[in-house]
């Protein structure tokens, strides 16, 4: 927990316990990437019919997956498994806890739909890998508990709360445009002591 103090005002930063995941949220809440993923003990990524016997290896997953969703982008992703798990688009180093998991991918379709173009060019596609890497990292904030809360007291009295803020930092994860504007500009300099600079 943090805690940012100035004369009667606290502001209390503390780790949201009972976060939801990102990958409950339907891409009309904001996800355009599908995570496809494989593992015998943990439910990760999307809802999807895809069978990884069906394949011999992770090549022909891919290509599996290719013809039948036909994606602007495809990328691995790799799972670490030790005290917690977490998730990128890149290998880790280790071999013994680490290795591939899935795959995240953007349609064509949902490329269109969502930002409303009819051709993907080299520019879109530049976007897309953008969005991918930005929802994996997001699930991996949530995976790793890097999830956050507010608790907003005047006089010892909370006076708001919001939950839900995926990173640590408050003027990235959006938790800054969520409190109030007045409770800001009071704690402004404790503020960019603790989190940098604002980006407002």
């Amino acid at each position: 927990m943090t805690t940012i103090k100035k004369d009667n005002i606290r502001l209390e930063i503390i780790q949201d316990e009972n976060a939801q995941s990102p990958r409950d949220l339907d891409y009309t809440d904001g996800n355009i990437v599908k995570m496809i993923c494989f593992h015998s003990r943990y439910n990760l990524g999307d809802k999807h019919d895809y069978n990884f016997h069906d394949n011999n290896n992770w090549e022909e997953m891919k290509a599996d997956i290719i013809r039948n969703e036909k994606p602007i982008v495809i990328m691995p992703l790799y799972l670490y498994d030790h005290s917690g798990i977490t998730i990128s688009t890149s290998s880790f180093s280790c071999k013994w806890d680490s290795g591939q998991v899935g795959f995240a991918i953007i349609t064509k379709e949902m490329m269109k739909k969502t930002f409303n173009i009819k051709y993907c060019t080299k520019k879109w596609y530049d976007k897309a890998v953008e969005n991918l890497n930005a929802e994996v990292e997001t699930y991996d904030q949530y995976l790793t508990g890097d999830v956050y809360g507010f608790e907003v007291y005047v006089d010892d009295e909370m006076t708001d709360s919001c939950w839900g803020f995926y990173g640590d930092n408050i003027w990235k994860n959006g938790m800054s445009d969520n409190i109030d504007k007045d409770i800001i500009e009071k704690l402004k300099i404790e503020l960019e002591s603790a989190f940098g600079i604002g980006l407002r």
